[in-house]
């Protein structure tokens, strides 16, 4: 059937974008990568619809998201709960659903988490810029116009009659992250640790932040006892490259965790969250409670391979099951 209209959006919700695993490759000319900030949620959901892990998705914040099926199609929301109901009636997160044409799926309120992410059985059509269809916002390219969604907009995907057998799937239950409001962190010190005492790295493991309102999808800003800089250390740096996941103690001596909206700073960075962590950046919400905890650089690599291998088993079971 090729490329068809899928989805009319009735409601946009207060920020809900097109996003995929994002472009990397151009940090040079200033341009940070995007892409989901939940990209395990983003993954597994692709998966369960029979897309390949990377195709382009919605990222839903909050709440809000109320979409009408155009045609035949089949979807499933991993990430946070943000309690979907198709026609009403309540439906489960890291499971596929199939929609009929005029049903009408609603993402109502968040449960657990921030961020939940929509797959589309035949993804989300849009014009790759720079090899990524995810949205920029800040420069205003990718995605749908590069824009968030707004009411009336009609999303299309590519032939997605063609995946309608795959409703019913589910993620395993003990590969399903749990989301609370207290937060644990694993850390890695540096790149720049060494221009904070003791005491403040102390201070980093030993208190709790909170997650301030003004945190977006350029960082999460922290607030707690400051992360004090040696004496005699300047306030700033020449600007450098960052990487999602950076601590970065700015003039205020209050934390901000660098995310995907970001790719330069000119403050140090005391720590850098690990790689398998980083799909929780996602999840986190103003009002939440995070502790960092330090790890090596073996427990980091050990995580990421574990996070790895459940989305690699996945893939292989669902492969296995007949199109």
């Amino acid at each position: 059937m090729g490329t068809i209209a899928t989805l009319e959006v009735l409601e946009p919700g207060p920020l809900t974008t097109v996003q995929d695993m994002g472009r990397y490759g151009f940090g040079r000319y200033g341009v940070p990568p995007s892409g989901a900030l939940d990209a395990y949620a983003l993954r597994t959901a692709n998966l369960l619809v029979g897309n390949s892990e990377g195709e382009a998705v919605l990222e839903i914040t909050l709440m809000g998201l109320k979409v009408r099926a155009l045609t035949g199609c089949v979807v499933a929301a991993g990430g946070g709960d943000l309690r979907p109901v198709i026609n009403e009636g309540a439906v489960e997160t890291w499971r596929s659903y199939v929609m009929h044409r005029d049903d009408i799926l609603h993402f109502k309120a968040p449960k657990t988490g921030c961020r939940a992410y929509l797959a589309v059985g035949g993804g989300i059509v849009s014009q790759p810029v720079l090899g990524s269809k995810s949205t920029n916002l800040s420069s205003g390219f990718g995605g749908h116009e590069g824009r968030p969604l707004r009411k009336g907009d009609v999303l299309f995907s590519d032939s997605p009659e063609d995946f309608l057998n795959r409703g019913g799937r589910t993620l395993p239950l003990e590969w399903i992250p749990v989301y609370r409001k207290d937060w644990a962190l694993k850390v890695l010190f540096g790149p720049q640790d060494c221009d904070f005492p003791e005491e403040s790295k102390d201070v980093l493991l030993a208190s709790p932040f909170g997650v301030s309102p003004h945190s977006d999808r350029t960082g999460i800003r922290l607030s707690g006892l400051p992360i004090l800089r040696k004496q005699g250390t300047g306030e700033s740096i020449i600007s450098e490259g960052v990487v999602p996941g950076t601590i970065q103690i700015p003039g205020d001596a209050q934390p901000i965790i660098i995310l995907s909206e970001t790719i330069t700073g000119g403050y140090r960075k005391i720590a850098t969250v690990i790689s398998a962590d980083l799909p929780l950046l996602g999840q986190i919400k103003p009002g939440d409670q995070i502790r960092f905890r330090q790890v090596t650089l073996v427990d980091a690599l050990k995580a990421l391979e574990e996070m790895e291998g459940r989305v690699r088993m996945l893939r292989e079971r669902l492969s296995g099951i007949s199109p």
